[in-house]
């Protein structure tokens, strides 16, 4: 199938890749844009892990905070050059990463974060309620290695799934963007806030208050 200009157009718009890329994507696809799509992202990828370990010590800060006031995150993500930094797709990679921070509250960027002793606490949690379930010893340790899988998936941001695209996960959102771009990302650092997080709750309601101070 011929692969026309307007083709190319269409895929670069609903990816944002290269015109170069697009085409190639098209042409190894024989024209199919879904088919494209997965040429693209599989080749971002490969992008991404030769760039691996390349120094990222450009980058920037950015905030996010969730309308009303209640959660804040700030959140650090570096790059190569300061000029890359720039990128407006690069500033909107951030800013999603903060947002999904703030939806997800994850505790740790990746699973080599979490110290051993929260590992082997989850280990033996997990396997203490699959022997409580009664399940045979020969599956308990696959049930105890599932769940500490899903509890990485949940508590490590680049491992939870992108909140809008749960098709891939924060780690391949990330790696898409190096492949476009060419320069390595690293997710540093991020914190998020709570209103009243840690804070004792009083139990009495508004109107029992209003009521307190009226008998008196």
């Amino acid at each position: 199938m011929q692969v026309t200009a307007k083709m190319v157009k269409e895929l670069r718009d609903m990816t944002g890749a290269g015109m170069m890329d697009c085409k190639k994507a098209l042409t190894a696809s024989n024209g199919d844009a879904e088919g494209a799509i997965k040429w693209l992202r599989q080749h971002d990828l490969a992008t991404a892990e030769k760039k691996a370990g390349r120094i990222a010590a450009e980058g920037i800060v950015d905030s996010y905070i969730h309308e009303g006031g209640r959660i804040g995150v700030l959140i650090e993500v570096n790059i190569e050059t300061d000029f890359a930094s720039k990128n407006e797709d690069f500033k909107e990679l951030v800013h999603e990463l903060a947002m999904q921070v703030a939806a997800m509250n994850p505790t740790y960027v990746t699973r080599d974060e979490v110290p051993e002793e929260v590992v082997e606490r989850e280990r033996e949690i997990a396997r203490a309620q699959a022997i409580k379930s009664g399940k045979p010893e020969r599956i308990v340790e696959r049930i105890v290695d599932g769940r500490l899988e899903k509890f990485f998936n949940e508590s490590c941001l680049m491992e939870q799934s992108y909140i809008r695209d749960d098709s891939k996960t924060c780690e391949e959102l990330v790696k898409e963007l190096i492949g476009r771009i060419g320069e390595n990302i690293k997710v540093r650092r991020f914190v998020r806030y709570e209103m009243g997080e840690g804070l004792e709750k009083r139990n009495e309601c508004f109107a029992d208050e209003v009521a307190a101070q009226l008998a008196k």
